[in-house]
């Protein structure tokens, strides 16, 4: 079984496809992840965000298991992964890898911005998980402070509308949620009540 999780920035969809994947002894890949390796990779090679083609190959020879390093949780890198996904021969290269990972004996859960719509669109489970820009904001500034990374709610809030306008009006794979998902808004929810939520939304018998 596929469990597909979509939603926008800080919205919770990592941590709840972590704690679903754990739940029910399936792997789990973060799509977005996949993103920032490329951008930190054209970034450490001195390459631009707009070198399409140099980002296309990266993201061809690309490992699931290089997704670990903590510069990838950067802010900077955030923002240089939202550039990177409008390349479409990025996005075909991580198509291909997303549905290998997904095609896996038993299934998988994947959480992004376009896996119930593109990448696995016959899942049997779609989530789509949102929050107002401003709690995301607020969720993202602590983490990023958490971190040590010098920043402001102001700006963070700023990076999170820009993001949403990006991703949401990209001619590939625009983020939106697929016709058959259910929605999941967590701004007033912690970690517990969001996983309590969606595992309500899972057929019966699984979870």
């Amino acid at each position: 079984m596929v469990i597909a999780i979509d939603g926008p920035a800080a919205s919770g969809k990592g941590t709840l496809a972590r704690r679903i994947a754990a739940h029910l002894g399936r792997p789990h890949l973060d799509t977005g992840l996949l993103y920032r390796a490329v951008a930190l990779a054209l970034l450490d090679r001195g390459l631009p965000l707009t070198d399409s083609a140099g980002a296309a190959r990266i993201a061809e020879a690309l490992d699931v298991a290089t997704l670990e390093e903590d510069r990838l949780r950067s802010r900077e890198i955030g923002e240089a992964a939202s550039l990177v996904s409008v390349h479409p021969g990025v996005r075909g290269a991580l198509l291909d890898l997303q549905r290998r990972f997904a095609a896996q004996p038993g299934g998988a859960v994947l959480d992004g911005r376009d896996i119930g719509t593109v990448v696995c669109p016959e899942a049997e489970v779609k989530i789509y998980v949102t929050a107002s820009p401003e709690e995301r904001a607020r969720r993202r500034f602590r983490e990023l402070a958490g971190r040590g990374e010098p920043t402001t709610f102001d700006d963070i809030l700023a990076d999170i509308l820009r993001r949403d306008t990006r991703d949401s009006e990209r001619s590939a794979a625009p983020m939106r949620p697929a016709a058959d998902a259910r929605h999941l808004d967590t701004t007033s929810l912690d970690a517990d009540a969001a996983f309590a939520r969606a595992l309500d939304m899972l057929p019966a018998g699984v979870a």
